[in-house]
């Protein structure tokens, strides 16, 4: 089925990693709880429940207003100014960080008490 064409959502922008970019370059604890991707631009980002919430902030700062779940089995937007889900079009694969990566993550990053460090 063919989705109209959202504004703020690119069907043509791939992912910027397996992982959350910030998270990966040293940007706060370096773990995540969930990925979020970008439907603007691609970046990948960590969810709010995480330690540093870096996708939103991404969202935020870019003004690219549409997230979307880059874990497995996800496939839902989010609209950060009306804070509604939204049914969008196929983005570029991968859909997701690889099965291999755990979830929170990334492997040997992720503190023993992590469940307390969520928001």
């Amino acid at each position: 089925m063919a989705h109209e064409e959202i504004p703020g959502i690119d069907p043509a922008a791939r992912p910027s990693g397996d992982g959350c970019a910030e998270c990966l370059a040293g940007d706060g604890p370096g773990w995540w709880f969930h990925l979020r991707r970008c439907a603007a631009c691609g970046h990948i980002g960590c969810c709010d429940s995480s330690p540093s919430q870096h996708g939103t902030k991404h969202a935020q700062a870019a003004e690219h207003p549409f997230l979307t779940s880059f874990e497995p089995g996800e496939s839902w937007f989010w609209n950060i100014e009306t804070d509604e889900y939204y049914d969008g079009p196929a983005l570029p694969p991968p859909a997701s960080h690889p099965t291999s990566q755990p979830t929170p993550g990334p492997q040997g990053k992720v503190p023993a008490d992590w469940q307390l460090q969520l928001h």
